[in-house]
């Protein structure tokens, strides 16, 4: 741990990253979800070692931060004392209530197990960028459509069978749909795709491949799969079916014709994430269902809980984690849009958990207006932070909930990096030299629009509130009403309140 990754690489327990408190790791546990008992020790290491403060991403990782050359590897030795196996090399992630949902259609974990071992088998770790995933969906009452994948696989009923279907680089919105097909051939489609990215260079995610490439991929199943993946070819990346003694996928290009596999369909960039950051692009909508309530779960209640704007004090953590252990959960599992769901609980201790929840200042309602604000660490957090936008973000939260519906995001970001938010936004509230900047619709890297002081930003953002509360129309959208008001007069009412 001599050297530490860049910024937009994967900040693993064996490998930090620089940021601008310090260094951060992530950790995904080979389970999904950590005992309570494993979760307080953890969150006790993350004191002894850090500033104390424990993350939930995007995408439903864990990340702890703070950290110093020397307190990162005494939390690497104590996380391996604790017994806590956390995954490494390409994530192949499935839904936080995998294998025990009643209502997913298939249990994503075999399928996901057997294309972990794929990809190790084929040496394709070393050989693809940290930012490329693969994303096994059995459905239910949490999908995983709101995170972005270089690969994706989605169960779906055919009869009494289940299929899995496969798209490439995207979130379920976005992606590019390519075959249904078994789970073995599924597998097989998900390795050669990942194959040919690697062809293309560690810099390279699923959007890179030609349209000749998707069509390959997309015909897989119209040939009788090998039993071991061909070599990609260092001409093109093609799947070279010649090499295992079957005829070329396709002979001419009218191929390439085929709607499902054609280049009108956007693909969503594969961005970074870093300290609250949206790895791997996970866009900051929420999925189809929030995390964040109750769920039916094996004759059981789980309890879904967010942590405001993915950040919470370790303390905090610790004592949530004793009540639910005290309340009989025995397991705790991660989730996307920044939750951690609490199983096996009664009804009863559902409540008592929830009420814990709230009183130790995480979010237990989905409508919260937290949950629509991206806000990284910020002043005194990060060193690289300019306004201290946690307060800002608390405080516009608490005053402009109206503001803060469905339609729209609202960022909050120290410094023009952008970390908890790197696409558009509405609204971006960006620190500078010049104070806290207003972007309208855009990132924290464009230009601002207009500034006032940090201190008062929310005031601000609060006459803006007040004029769309005067000019909304009946049933128009928070979005929708900016739109009408245009940037020129937001940026104006922005400055003069």
């Amino acid at each position: 741990m001599n050297a530490f990754s860049r910024r937009g690489a994967c900040p693993a327990l064996s490998a930090p990253m620089q940021t601008g408190d310090g260094l951060l790791v992530r950790l995904n546990p080979v389970d999904g979800g950590l005992s309570p008992k494993s979760l307080i020790g953890l969150c006790e290491s993350a004191l002894r070692h850090g500033i104390g403060i424990m993350e939930v991403t995007a995408r439903g990782s864990l990340q702890i931060r703070g950290l110093t050359a020397e307190s990162a590897r005494l939390l690497a030795a104590e996380v391996d004392a604790l017994g806590i196996a956390v995954r490494s090399g390409v994530p192949v992630e499935t839904g936080p209530l995998a294998g025990i949902d009643p209502q997913e259609i298939a249990d994503p974990r075999p399928l996901a197990k057997r294309i972990r071992a794929a990809i190790e088998e084929a040496g394709l770790p070393a050989r693809l960028g940290p930012k490329v995933s693969v994303v096994v969906d059995g459905g239910g009452q949490l999908s995983m459509d709101a995170v972005t994948a270089d690969v994706r696989l989605k169960a779906v009923r055919a009869g009494a069978s289940v299929l899995w279907s496969v798209s490439v680089s995207g979130d379920a919105r976005s992606a590019m749909p390519l075959v249904t097909v078994d789970a073995d051939a599924a597998r097989d489609i998900a390795v050669a795709a990942l194959r040919m990215v690697a062809e293309k260079g560690r810099e390279a995610h699923a959007r890179d491949l030609s349209e000749r490439q998707l069509a390959s991929l997309a015909g897989w199943h119209s040939v009788t799969p090998p039993s071991v993946l061909p070599d990609i070819s260092p001409a093109g990346g093609e799947i070279s079916s010649s090499a295992v003694g079957t005829p070329p996928l396709f002979e001419t290009d009218a191929a390439f014709a085929i709607g499902e596999v054609g280049r009108d369909k956007s693909i969503s960039p594969l961005a970074g994430e870093m300290s609250g950051r949206t790895e791997g692009g996970a866009k900051e909508r929420q999925p189809s269902k929030s995390p964040i309530g109750l769920f039916d779960v094996a004759s059981t209640l789980a309890l879904g809980i967010g942590l405001p704007f993915g950040s919470i004090p370790a303390q905090n953590l610790i004592e949530l984690a004793t009540q639910a252990s005290n309340l009989g959960s025995p397991e705790i599992r991660l989730a996307p849009a920044r939750a951690l769901l609490f199983l096996s609980l009664s009804p009863t201790a559902r409540s008592s958990l929830q009420s814990a929840a709230a009183t130790f200042g995480f979010v237990t309602d989905a409508s919260d207006p937290r949950t629509r604000i991206a806000a990284c660490p910020g002043t005194p957090a990060c060193a690289s932070g300019r306004i201290a936008t946690r307060g800002i973000a608390e405080t516009i939260a608490t005053e402009c909930a109206d503001l803060l519906d469905t339609s729209l995001t609202l960022h909050v970001s120290g410094c023009a990096k952008g970390c908890a938010h790197p696409g558009k936004a509405a609204l971006t509230l960006v620190g500078d030299e010049n104070g806290a900047g207003l972007v309208v619709d855009g990132t924290a890297k464009a230009l601002p629009a207009g500034y006032r002081p940090g201190y008062d930003a929310a005031l601000g953002v609060a006459g803006i509130a007040t004029a769309i509360r005067r000019e909304r129309h009946q049933g128009e959208t928070a979005a929708a009403c900016l739109a009408r008001l245009g940037a020129a007069g937001i940026a104006e009412l922005y400055r003069r309140n």
